[in-house]
């Protein structure tokens, strides 16, 4: 009987396309909008993650996300350090200047400054050169992204010089930040050096950088922290966790792709769900004639199951591999980078649509169970 389902299902050819078709689709849709939406969000925080340095983010209490800060007094910095469970504390500042090369193209900038000292928060992933050339007078380092934004179709080469508010640096590494949710290029440099690019001002001290000791959650210290100082103290997960909320809040993007994820959800449901349905009442006919040689209702629903479970499989599969190969190649596009097609969207996307074509099978189970193979011959 298994064979007899799989011969009636392929058996009309442009039905089974358009069954395959809709799940493909579909599966395709709702896995490409879930994983570009989630690596969109995921990159409003990489500037957070990408320090590794810190534990603890202290900021002004009414910061809401990086890009967004109130600079803080220098005196804040040894308050900080004075709070008990603080291995260390450092400065960083954050400034968006303008980067010239020297034929004329420029682009503004995420530039950050660190402690002059340690360094702390510097790139750990480098492409061309070290992050301890920046212990050296008027050395930048600058992530590949934004090279190539300033110097595109070039090949990557250490040495080259911009020009940041009037100030001569020279590029001494390429790293490989993450990606951020706006394509600037990432520039750090010490805090003494990183506060020229962008001109003086009375504060200039955007977040303090602290360290707990060993034994001391990070969660702890920042709650420490805030009683201590009256200044908002945030882990690296919960302030990259609020850039995402800030982003999702504020700006449009979660009605967008919302609004495209329905409309896949739709399509999975309604075109998917119809299409089955009426591929099992056109066939009531083979199946009262089955019903008529003794074939039980038991074995009947195995075999719609089986129809069911055969479209779900190839079409999941097609769709599945049109969404790892669209990310594949957009992999390799420096705009989306490390946005990846996510486990967790294909395996709920895979969970959805077995429930819908299950669903669907069921509506037409009905009608098979109910037919008498007398009204079969009849008509």
């Amino acid at each position: 009987m298994n064979f007899v389902a799989f011969r009636m299902l392929i058996g009309d050819r442009a039905k089974y396309i358009g069954l395959i078709f809709a799940v493909a689709f579909s599966t395709f849709l709702l896995q490409n909008q879930i994983s570009i939406f989630a690596g969109i969000m995921k990159n409003t925080g990489h500037r957070v993650i990408d320090i590794t340095d810190a534990d603890v983010w202290v900021m002004d209490p009414q910061t809401r996300y990086f890009d967004e800060n109130k600079a803080l007094k220098d005196t804040d910095l040894t308050r900080v350090r004075g709070v008990p469970g603080v291995d260390y504390a450092v400065r960083l500042f954050k400034g968006n200047p303008v980067a010239r090369t020297s034929t004329g193209r420029f682009a503004t900038c995420v530039a950050l400054g660190l402690d002059d000292a340690t360094l702390a928060g510097a790139p750990r992933h480098m492409i061309l050169g070290s992050w301890e050339a920046l212990r050296h007078p008027h050395q930048i380092v600058i992530d590949k992204a934004g090279y190539l934004m300033l110097y595109p179709g070039e090949p990557l080469e250490l040495g080259r010089e911009l020009e940041l508010n009037d100030q001569r640096v020279e590029i001494a590494g390429i790293s490989d930040a993450l990606p951020g949710f706006v394509s600037l290029p990432i520039i750090h440099a010490r805090y003494s050096e990183a506060l020229n690019f962008q001109g003086q001002q009375r504060l200039q001290l955007s977040f303090v950088l602290a360290r707990a000791q060993a034994g001391l959650s990070p969660e702890e210290l920042a709650l420490r922290i805030q009683e201590a100082t009256g200044l908002k103290a945030r882990t690296t997960w919960q302030f990259a966790w609020d850039c995402v909320v800030y982003y999702l809040q504020n700006t449009g993007i979660p009605v967008n792709f919302g609004i495209t994820i329905a409309v896949a959800t739709l399509v999975g449901l309604v075109v998917t769900g119809q299409t089955f349905y009426l591929f099992t009442v056109e066939n009531l006919k083979q199946f009262g004639a089955l019903k008529a040689i003794g074939v039980t209702n038991l074995r009947l629903l195995g075999m719609i199951l089986l129809q069911a479970v055969v479209v779900w499989f190839v079409g999941y599969g097609f769709g599945s591999a049109l969404a790892a190969t669209f990310f594949n190649i957009t992999l390799k596009v420096i705009a989306t980078r490390h946005i990846t097609l996510l486990w967790q969207s294909a395996a709920g996307v895979g969970v959805f649509m077995l429930i819908v074509v299950l669903l669907a099978s069921a509506a037409g189970l009905r009608r098979v169970l109910k037919l008498q193979p007398a009204e079969v011959f009849r008509s």
